[in-house]
């Protein structure tokens, strides 16, 4: 379906939930998060019923994310009933990959195929105090499990921060040389609260690209799907995997964004980065009809903004309050 602004939108986010079992630096503030109670979120019935509903709308592609979507109990069934939904193109997670090794064969004999795994440092220091708690390890030994099981692509979402990991661009672009994975460097983008109190700063994409040229030429690729997200896609000469960049505030790609948002308790969410949020928790619990429902997230998506990359930064904060966590990136 086509939004106002001529865009096709066809992908959705959904949030399973908002609790996680790291507590990122620019994904939540120091002092933790209030977390969601049991009825406050969206039963995986509900969230089936939304995406069954949004896929008459054109949507094709879901990606699930949380806080951490692994924490969630039941979450390898709910993926499976996803799976089986008709219409649907493009099915896959995004997860901190803690608990992936853990979790890597059952999701992927549930039909899963596809993951996307953030992961912005691999120094285990580093790790631990970007993460505040976490085991590098463990998300190393995750993704290792994921690739012999057969996952693929396996995306490494990077969230580039001038003064914290650009020593590491490199060494993240050379894990493509011998891996079949797509590096992706994502533009670091201040949302919420969390980002006030970091001092984290954005490193464009252009400079790291002139980074890894400097040491390996890379060549771009063709362009991504009509369901793909913003990531321009290139390869190191000689490489197995692909490097990714997504720049959101060096060449924002407002334009041609294609997806909405679910968030864990209910609410549809055209722009990451407005706070223009529509229920649709309250309709489903009240006995809306589907044709209701579908009305709804048809306004949702014929209302999507043209722009919004801009209304976080500088001085304009208050416009995305939720953090990452609660949104579901």
């Amino acid at each position: 379906m086509l939004d106002n602004h001529k865009r096709n939108i066809n992908y959705l986010r959904v949030s399973v939930t908002d609790r996680c079992n790291l507590r990122c630096v620019y994904c939540m503030p120091k002092e933790g998060l209030s977390q969601l109670g049991h009825r406050d979120i969206l039963s995986y019935e509900e969230i089936l019923r939304v995406v069954e509903v949004a896929i008459k709308t054109g949507i094709a592609k879901v990606r699930v994310t949380g806080g951490e979507p692994l924490v969630r109990r039941g979450i390898v069934e709910f993926m499976a009933l996803l799976k089986d939904m008709e219409g649907l193109r493009d099915i896959s997670m995004t997860t901190n990959g803690i608990l992936l090794e853990k979790y890597a064969k059952d999701l992927y004999e549930s039909g899963i195929k596809r993951i996307n795994v953030s992961l912005d440092s691999l120094d285990s220091e580093k790790y631990r105090k970007i993460t505040r708690q976490g085991e590098l390890s463990r998300v190393l030994q995750g993704i290792a499990k994921a690739e012999h099981i057969g996952f693929s692509p396996i995306k490494i979402n990077v969230v580039a921060i001038d003064g914290f990991n650009d020593d590491e661009i490199v060494d993240f672009a050379k894990l493509t040389m011998t891996k079949p994975y797509q590096v992706r460097f994502i533009e670091y983008m201040p949302i919420g609260p969390a980002s006030l109190e970091n001092g984290f700063r954005s490193l464009s994409n252009d400079v790291i690209m002139d980074r890894i040229n400097h040491v390996i030429p890379i060549e771009p690729l063709g362009e991504n799907g009509g369901t793909d997200g913003p990531a321009r896609l290139y390869k190191m000469r000689g490489a197995v995997g692909t490097i990714g960049f997504i720049s959101a505030i060096s060449h924002q790609f407002c334009q041609s964004c294609n997806r909405l948002r679910l968030t864990a308790d209910g609410k549809l969410r055209a722009c990451l980065l407005i706070d223009n949020e529509v229920d649709v928790r309250s309709p489903l619990r009240n006995g809306c009809t589907d044709l209701e429902l579908e009305e709804i997230i048809k306004y949702v998506i014929i209302n999507k903004p043209l722009h919004g990359g801009i209304r976080c930064h500088k001085n304009q904060r208050k416009n995305c309050t939720r953090t990452m966590s609660s949104i579901g990136g």
